[in-house]
């Protein structure tokens, strides 16, 4: 056999249907079709999950198999069947030696070798080779059902995993939105405990009773829609509007006097011709001539009329939504209430990112820069190592504004809302710095400042594109706290 028949024989078995037979078992287990039944969003997270690990143990089985358990026998194998029937028989008793211990058609090829009046048949290398063949392809297809029983345990251990950490997740976050759903469960191997649940609750109760916080969210998530393209050309485009029209209907004004049959609008010198029977004929003659003497009235009327005009195309159809990159000032003076209101703001926008398929980044900064991301692949422990972290230290803009720069000139951050959140108690930025910003908003990227204290420098805020001010009353505070 040619050694890409080796290859064959594993690819095959790993096509014979054990796999597919796996995933239908994983699938129809109750638990799992109960969790899928309840959020379309869940279900479909879940196919893929199975799917993708259906094409990775396909792999793994045909390809691990061979080259760790049976390379040695495979090429002994191809070696044995490519020889004459003299090199066979001058050395069948030195192969049998080398399959001890090593292979299951051992004791089987021992018993053929035992046969002596039948080894000196024509037919006995290609019988020898037969069977070793049927027990190469036994052991192989037992190894790889081994293998795909370990992991599947791993798989259906995970997806019981990923299901009890959506319905404690449900507790903190909309977990049964379908838009969310998918990425939350792509994030939920992650093995939560009860303190994990109630500091997430924390932040989460904290968000909902600070409505300022979770309104500058939900702008913040807009914006990227709507926004003008500086580059985009003014095009030619028809509207409606409401229009005012002179209109001898609308009796606003008199503004003079003419003839004709509006009896409405009927001098009173003209009536007075029917209060003589011999001049009512010439009356009526009037009238049937448009000959009486009428008011003339003037007025403004309403119409809503097509108007065409030149406008900027905006970008709210096609614009692509890029990543949030939250900078949070880790400093001591940022501990306490603006601590909370950071944390929540980026638990909200960290909830926004997962409905719009964004990415969502964390940097902490003080005297050293931490980055979180908070929507990757096993992002909820990210999330609470972001959420037990501790302010301390001073602030620093500058280090960051640089780190965040470099970020947003590559393609995986473009288009990216930058936000920072800090009590912008520091010095104004170099003009170097405000330089690099400049050609940044030009690329379509968003820079945003949410000021959590009363005493930021104004000037370093003029800076970003948008501003908040967020820092209610101390009593507000006492109101709103956990």
């Amino acid at each position: 056999m040619p050694v890409s028949e080796g290859i064959n024989l594993a690819l095959m078995l790993a096509e014979s249907g054990i796999i597919d037979n796996a995933v239908h078992e994983v699938m129809a287990r109750p638990q799992l079709l109960m969790a899928a039944e309840a959020s379309p969003g869940i279900k479909t997270a879940m196919k893929n999950q199975v799917m993708k690990w259906r094409g990775q143990v396909k792999n793994k089985i045909s390809n691990v198999s061979i080259e760790e358990q049976f390379s040695q026998e495979l090429e002994l194998y191809q070696t044995v069947s490519n020889w004459s029937q003299e090199e066979f028989m001058d050395n069948i008793d030195t192969v049998i030696r080398k399959l001890e211990g090593q292979s299951a058609f051992y004791f089987k090829a021992k018993r053929l070798n035992a046969r002596e009046h039948e080894k000196h048949n024509l037919m006995f290398q290609s019988y020898f080779c037969n069977t070793w063949y049927e027990y190469l392809s036994h052991a192989l297809k037992e190894a790889q059902a081994n293998d795909l029983e370990q992991h599947k345990d791993k798989l259906v251990a995970d997806l019981y995993q990923r299901i009890e950490t959506m319905k404690q997740m449900e507790e903190v976050t909309e977990a049964g939105d379908p838009k969310k759903a998918g990425r939350l469960w792509d994030m939920a191997k992650a093995k939560l405990t009860r303190t994990d649940i109630d500091s997430m609750k924390s932040i989460a109760s904290f968000l909902k009773k600070n409505h300022g916080l979770k309104e500058i969210a939900e702008k913040l998530g807009r914006m990227a829609n709507e926004i003008d393209d500086p580059n985009k050309e003014r095009v030619k485009s028809e509207d409606l509007r409401m229009v005012e029209e002179k209109s001898d209907s609308v009796t606003d004004d008199i503004v003079g006097i003419h003839e004709s049959d509006d009896l409405s609008k009927l001098l009173p010198s003209e009536a007075m011709f029917l209060a003589y029977p011999e001049l009512e004929v010439v009356f009526y003659k009037h009238l049937v001539d448009k000959r009486l003497m009428n008011y003339r009235v003037q007025g403004s009327q309403r119409k809503l009329r097509k108007v065409k005009a030149f406008k900027r195309q905006t970008k709210q159809v096609d614009q692509d939504k890029g990543p949030f990159i939250v900078c949070i000032d880790a400093s001591g003076s940022m501990s306490g209430f603006p601590e909370q209101c950071a944390k929540a703001l980026a638990y909200g926008l960290m909830q926004i990112a997962l409905a719009e398929d964004r990415d969502c980044y964390v940097i902490m900064f003080s005297t050293q820069q931490i980055t979180y991301e908070l929507t990757k692949q096993d992002g909820l422990t990210e999330v609470l190592n972001f959420l037990s972290y501790s302010f301390h230290g001073g602030t620093d803009l500058g280090p960051v504004l640089d780190q965040s720069i470099d970020l947003m000139t590559s393609d995986k951050y473009k288009n990216a809302d930058l936000v920072v959140l800090s009590d912008f108690i520091a010095p104004s930025q170099p003009a170097e710095m405000l330089a690099r910003i400049s050609k940044l908003k030009e690329q379509k990227n968003r820079f945003h400042a949410i000021n959590l204290s009363r005493y930021g420098n104004p000037e370093l805020m003029t800076m970003f594109d948008h501003c908040w001010s967020y820092h209610p009353s101390k009593l507000s505070r006492l109101l709103k706290w956990r």
